[in-house]
């Protein structure tokens, strides 16, 4: 791999705490590929295991994100950034994704990530996209920095992640700028009382198509195995007895989002 190249992939711990009404945690090992998306056609011609809009192990279609009907992943962000933020972004801005990849054909992402950078290389914005398993997506902007390299934002939720969480809640994001380590917290508010506390920590390892082979016998049918494990907790919360909030209830705080499910759409 070129030296020059920034994209990377992150090791990392996925911690999930709910702390009220009752407490129920889990910890899991997985990773992230950190994308600059202008990296992207390099990319691809320097890795074996890893291609753009076509199959291979390990592989990063447009369509899998924001999908406006714009083609490239850029011009969706772009284009949804200008329509709903009213903030344009400049031909030498860049943006970097932290993401699950598709793995063998099969892609389920429950939350990624996005950085915007000036042309000075520091990040102005950052982006949260959220994917419940209704394959709902719905996107989080946080407009600027509260401290240099830490975004921070408090927003309703209004969008079903979980049956064992009410729709009238807020989410607290804490994104830390990557660098050779990362930390990206998203929790629950109700009442401004955190009920749900849910974090990525990790540390940069380079972007390699030996690193990839060893990853994909360490983490075997990785996006396979996150959406068996979000099903494996439900199933463990409905066994202790925790409420249940179906999702075609409350459709009013399920709003903004793309791709609805039909809960939301029938009459």
């Amino acid at each position: 791999m070129p030296h020059d190249f920034q994209s990377s992939l992150y090791e990392c711990d996925v911690v999930h705490e709910r702390l009220l009404p009752r407490r129920h945690g889990f910890r899991y090992h997985l990773f992230f590929m950190d994308l600059w998306l202008d990296e992207l056609p390099a990319l691809e011609r320097e890795l074996r295991l890893f291609s753009v809009d076509r199959f291979n192990a390990y592989s990063f279609r447009n369509g899998d994100h924001l999908d406006l009907g714009a083609g490239h992943l850029r011009l969706n962000l772009e284009k949804w950034l200008l329509e709903h933020h009213s903030v344009r972004l400049e031909a030498d801005w860049r943006i970097r994704l932290l993401t699950l990849p598709r793995i063998a054909g099969y892609f389920f992402n429950p939350v990624c990530f996005y950085f915007i950078y000036d042309a000075s290389g520091k990040a102005v914005h950052a982006l949260c996209e959220v994917t419940n398993t209704f394959h709902e997506m719905k996107p989080y902007f946080l407009a600027a920095p509260v401290r240099e390299g830490v975004f921070e934002l408090i927003v309703p939720k209004h969008f079903y992640v979980s049956p064992f969480s009410r729709l009238d809640t807020s989410f607290h994001f804490k994104l830390e700028v990557p660098g050779r380590e990362i930390r990206l917290q998203v929790d629950d508010l109700e009442n401004n009382r955190r009920t749900l506390a849910s974090w990525i920590q990790g540390r940069r390892q380079p972007l390699t198509d030996k690193r990839l082979a060893f990853y994909f016998l360490r983490y075997p049918a990785l996006t396979l195995q996150v959406i068996a494990k979000i099903h494996w907790q439900a199933f463990r919360l409905w066994w202790r007895g925790f409420e249940v909030f179906r999702k075609g209830s409350d459709r009013h705080l399920q709003t903004d989002l793309y791709h609805p499910h039909h809960s939301l759409t029938d009459s």
